[in-house]
C-alpha cells in the first residue's frame, strides 16, 4: 500500500503552505448530485485532508460550481476555469480532488492543469498520495492517470450506448413522445387521452393532405385561431402539454415525426463532429430515413399510416425549390402556370421562371443549367403566355367528362370542412368551460378564513370566466362569418360553377397558385423544346396517369432579335422588293400573301415595314430612284424644292406651310418625296402674303 503523506512531507514547503489549498468538487450530472450523495460528501471531506497536510481551515477554499457538469470538455466549467485562474495568479499551493477523473475527463484540460501546476510549483493531492508535477516520475503518473480517466469515460459511453441500442432494438427504450402520444400506466404508447389534442392533430394531417404545403396549413390554423399542442422536452419529466400559436416550425415538427405514423424510431439525429463554439453543445443533424438505427413500424397507434408518412416526406422535400435535385417546389404566386413543371427538351433539366416587363407580367421559362455550371449561353428560353394558354385549354378539355363529379366533390368538401371546424370549436369551448368549473370548485373548497388564498382563487376563477366569454364571442363571430349549413341556392350556385370550369379557371378571384395546384394533380411535367422545329414550340405533356401527349404552337417572340434566322430571311425579302421599287404598303401586302408573318405571328402593316427598314438600314425606294427631286413631277405637282422656287421661299418654309395647311400635298408612303398641288392663284396669294409680312417687319424695325 501507498503511504499517506503527513504534514512533514518535504514537498509541503513553507512557501506552498503560505498559499491557499483548493478542494475541487464535481459530479457529472444532476442525477448523480441527487442520488449519489455519498460521493459528494466524500469529496467535501477532502477539506479535512488539506487541514491534516498543514493548511489552516481558513486557507482552504472549496470550488463546487461544477456540480452536475460533465468533465469531458464539451461543457463550460466555471469552477475549473476559476481553479486554473487561481493557479496562474500564484495563489495556489495545493490542489485536492478525489481522483483525476474529478478534475478532468479529457487530456486537454488535464495537461493544461499539469503544465500550470509545474510552472507555479503547485502540489496535487488525491485520496491516497501527493504528486509534484515538477518531479518526472510524479508527472509521468499524473499523465497516465489522465489517460486512464479519459479511456474510462470512453468505455463507459460505449457500454451505455450499446445497452441503450440493444433496448431500443426491442422497442423497450423509453423515448420522449410528442404531444399527441403518451405512456399509459403499463408503459405502452397510446393516443393522448385529451380529445381536443387528437382532433387538432388529425385536422393538421387532413389539411396537409388537402393543401399540400406546411406553410398553407400554418396559415389555415392561424386564420381560424387554432393552436397547436406542444410538449417541450426540457426540464424534469413529466413534461406538461402546452398550447402554442401555430408556427411553421411546429407544423414541420408534426409532419416530420414518425411517431405520429405509429413507428418506434431510434437514431433520427446524429451528433456532428465539429463543435459550434466554446462551451456549446455539439450540434446535431438529421439522419436519412433509410439510415435510422431502429425503425419498428406499427409499434403503437398512429394518426396516419406509414405509407402516408413517406408520401408526406416526399411532398415536403418536393416543396423545396431545388431544381438541380429535380424538386419542382410548391405552387407560388407568380402567373407562370408551369412553374416547377417545365422541363427543357434539349438537356432534360428543369427550367426556372424569369419575370420581366411592367408588374412582372411577362414570364419566361429558362434553362439556366449550362450558364450556371459552365458560364456558357442559355440552353433555351421559352415565353410562357402562349404555352400556358395551350396547356390550360388542354387541361380544361380533359376535365370536361368529370365536371359533375367535381361539383359533388366540391360540395362534400365544403360540408366536411365546416363540420371539422365546428368540432374544433366545440372542443375548445368545452375545455374553457371545464377550466372555469375547476377554478370554481377550487374557490369553493378554500377555507373562508384564509382570505389570502381565497382572493387568489377568486381572481383565477374570474380570469377563466372572462376566457370563456371571449371564446363564446369568437365562436358567434365565426358562425356569422361562415354559416354551418349551405342553403339550396348555395348548392345550385356551386353546382353551376363546378359545371363551368373555364369560368372558374379564368375568374379574377382564382389565384395563380390555385390554378397550379389543380394542374399538378393531373400533370406531372411539361417538356418544352423550341429548337427542334424552326419557328415552333414543341410541348410534350406527361400526365399523372403515365400517358403522354404532344402538341405544338407557332413560336411568338417579342422581336426578331430573338430569332436571327427569321430576321435574315425577312431582310433579304424586303431588300429584294425595295430594289424593285415596291413601296412599304406594297411590300407588306406581298409578304402577307406569301405567308410570312411578323415576329409576334401577326400580319405585316406598312408601319412594320417602315420600322424594319430603318432598323436594318434599308433605304427608302424613291419614286424617282436615286436622282434629285425635280421642280415638278410628271403629274404636274411640285416637289418641295420646286414649290419653294416658285413662291420665292426656302424649303423649310414650304414644310411650315404644309404643317399650317396653307399648301396641300401628299406622300405615297412615309419617307417618299412630297407631291404638292399649287395653282397660279395660290402662288400669287402666297407671294402677296409674303410681301405683307416683310413690310410689317420693316415698319416694326
Amino acid at each position: 500500500m501507498l503511504a499517506i503523506p503527513s504534514s512533514s512531507d518535504e514537498r509541503l514547503t513553507a512557501v506552498r503552505r503560505s498559499k491557499f489549498a483548493y478542494v475541487y468538487v464535481r459530479q457529472s450530472s444532476i442525477n448523480q448530485v441527487r442520488h449519489h450523495q455519498e460521493s459528494t460528501e466524500l469529496q467535501y471531506s477532502l477539506v479535512d485532508r488539506a487541514v491534516r497536510l498543514g493548511w489552516p481551515p481558513d486557507r482552504v477554499v472549496v470550488i463546487d460550481e461544477d456540480l452536475g457538469k460533465s468533465g469531458n470538455g464539451q461543457v463550460e466549467r466555471g469552477g475549473f476555469q476559476r481553479l486554473i485562474a487561481e493557479i496562474g495568479l500564484g495563489n495556489a499551493g495545493l490542489v485536492v480532488s478525489l481522483d483525476a477523473s474529478r478534475l478532468a475527463r479529457n487530456n486537454r484540460d488535464w495537461h493544461q492543469l499539469l503544465e500550470l501546476c509545474s510552472l507555479f510549483g503547485v502540489v496535487i493531492a488525491d485520496g491516497e498520495r501527493l504528486y509534484d508535477p515538477c518531479a518526472y516520475h510524479d508527472r509521468l503518473l499524473l499523465g497516465l492517470s489522465g489517460i486512464m480517466s479519459e479511456a474510462e469515460l470512453h468505455q463507459i459511453r460505449i457500454r451505455l450506448h450499446q445497452g441503450e441500442r440493444q433496448k431500443a432494438a426491442r422497442g423497450e427504450l423509453r423515448i420522449p413522445l410528442p404531444g399527441g402520444l403518451a405512456y399509459n400506466r403499463s408503459g405502452q404508447i397510446v393516443f393522448n387521452p385529451d380529445e381536443e389534442v387528437q382532433a387538432r392533430l388529425r385536422l393538421i394531417f387532413d389539411k396537409f393532405r388537402e393543401l399540400q404545403t406546411a406553410r398553407r396549413v400554418m396559415r389555415y390554423l392561424r386564420t381560424h385561431d387554432l393552436c397547436v399542442p406542444v410538449r417541450p422536452l426540457r426540464g424534469p419529466a413529466p413534461h406538461e402539454l402546452l398550447w402554442r400559436d401555430a408556427t411553421i416550425a411546429h407544423v414541420h415538427h408534426i409532419l416530420h415525426n414518425p411517431a405520429y405514423a405509429g413507428a418506434y424510431v431510434y437514431g433520427r439525429r446524429q451528433i456532428n463532429a465539429v463543435r459550434q463554439g466554446p462551451g456549446s453543445h455539439r450540434a446535431t443533424s438529421k439522419v436519412a430515413i433509410d439510415d435510422w438505427e431502429v425503425c419498428i413500424k406499427d409499434a403503437h397507434p398512429g394518426y396516419i399510416n406509414w405509407e402516408e408518412f413517406m408520401a408526406n416526406q416526399r411532398r415536403l422535400a418536393d416543396n423545396t425549390n431545388r431544381y438541380e435535385a429535380g424538386h419542382r417546389g410548391a405552387a407560388r404566386k407568380g402567373i407562370a402556370l408551369l412553374q416547377g413543371l417545365a422541363v427543357c427538351g434539349q438537356c432534360g433539366r428543369r427550367m426556372t421562371v424569369r419575370y420581366s416587363g411592367p408588374d412582372s407580367a411577362c414570364p419566361v421559362y429558362c434553362c439556366l443549367a449550362d450558364r450556371n455550371q459552365t458560364g456558357s449561353s442559355l440552353c433555351q428560353e421559352v415565353r410562357a403566355p402562349a404555352v400556358d394558354e395551350l396547356v390550360a385549354r388542354i387541361l380544361l378539355k380533359s376535365l370536361e367528362p368529370d365536371q359533375i363529379a367535381i361539383a359533388i366533390a366540391a360540395l362534400d368538401e365544403i360540408a366536411e370542412e365546416t363540420r371539422s371546424l365546428e368540432k374544433q370549436w366545440a372542443l375548445r369551448r368545452e375545455r374553457s368551460r371545464y377550466d372555469a368549473e375547476r377554478a370554481r370548485r377550487q374557490y369553493d373548497a378554500v377555507e373562508p378564513e384564509n382570505r389570502l388564498v381565497a382572493r387568489t382563487l377568486e381572481k383565477a376563477w374570474e380570469d377563466k370566466l372572462r376566457l370563456v366569454d371571449g371564446i363564446e364571442q369568437e365562436y358567434r363571430r365565426w358562425r356569422d362569418r361562415e354559416p354551418l349549413v349551405l342553403q339550396a341556392q348555395d348548392h345550385a350556385a356551386l353546382q353551376e360553377l363546378a359545371e363551368n370550369l373555364p369560368a372558374i379557371w379564368h375568374s379574377e378571384t382564382t389565384q395563380p397558385e390555385d390554378r397550379k395546384r389543380i394542374l399538378r394533380f393531373i400533370v406531372q411535367e411539361v417538356i418544352l423544346d423550341q429548337k427542334k422545329i424552326r419557328g415552333q414550340v414543341i410541348i410534350r405533356i406527361l400526365w399523372q396517369t403515365g400517358a403522354t401527349s404532344e402538341h405544338q404552337i407557332q413560336r411568338r417572340v417579342q422581336s426578331y432579335d430573338r430569332d436571327y434566322g427569321e430576321l435574315e430571311l425577312v431582310r433579304e425579302r424586303i431588300t429584294e422588293l425595295n430594289s424593285a421599287g415596291a413601296m412599304d404598303r406594297q411590300i407588306a401586302k406581298i409578304l402577307n400573301d406569301e405567308g410570312v408573318r411578323s415576329a409576334r405571328g401577326k400580319l405585316f402593316s406598312y408601319e412594320n415595314i417602315w420600322l424594319l427598314r430603318h432598323r436594318l438600314g434599308i433605304p427608302t425606294a424613291k419614286i424617282n430612284g436615286v436622282a434629285a427631286n425635280p421642280p415638278r413631277w410628271p403629274d404636274g405637282t411640285y416637289s418641295v424644292q420646286g414649290a419653294a422656287t416658285a413662291i420665292g421661299v426656302t424649303a423649310q418654309t414650304i414644310f411650315d406651310y404644309l404643317a399650317q395647311g396653307l399648301v396641300h400635298g401628299r406622300q405615297s408612303t412615309k419617307g417618299q418625296p412630297w407631291q404638292i398641288s399649287l395653282s397660279s392663284d395660290q402662288i400669287d396669294q402666297l407671294q402677296r402674303r409674303l410681301q405683307r409680312t416683310r413690310r410689317l417687319r420693316k415698319g416694326a424695325s
